[in-house]
């Protein structure tokens, strides 16, 4: 069975609900090695260290 609903939703009520489904910006932070703004908790892209440390070196 599927979901039947007993009563028309109106437009308001509905876009009400959907209010809150917009899109935030991404957090940033800059690279505790060579200030690059970057993701939080993940490898940058510039330099390619994590926590200071080298995790993909660079040529």
């Amino acid at each position: 069975m599927s979901i039947c609903p007993k009563n028309k939703s109106s437009k308001g009520r509905r876009d009400r609900r959907r209010a809150n489904w917009k899109m935030t910006a991404p957090a940033l932070v800059k690279c505790s090695k060579c200030g690059e703004l970057m993701m939080p908790h993940r490898v940058c892209k510039n330099c390619g260290c994590y926590n200071k440390k080298e995790i993909i070196p660079q040529d």
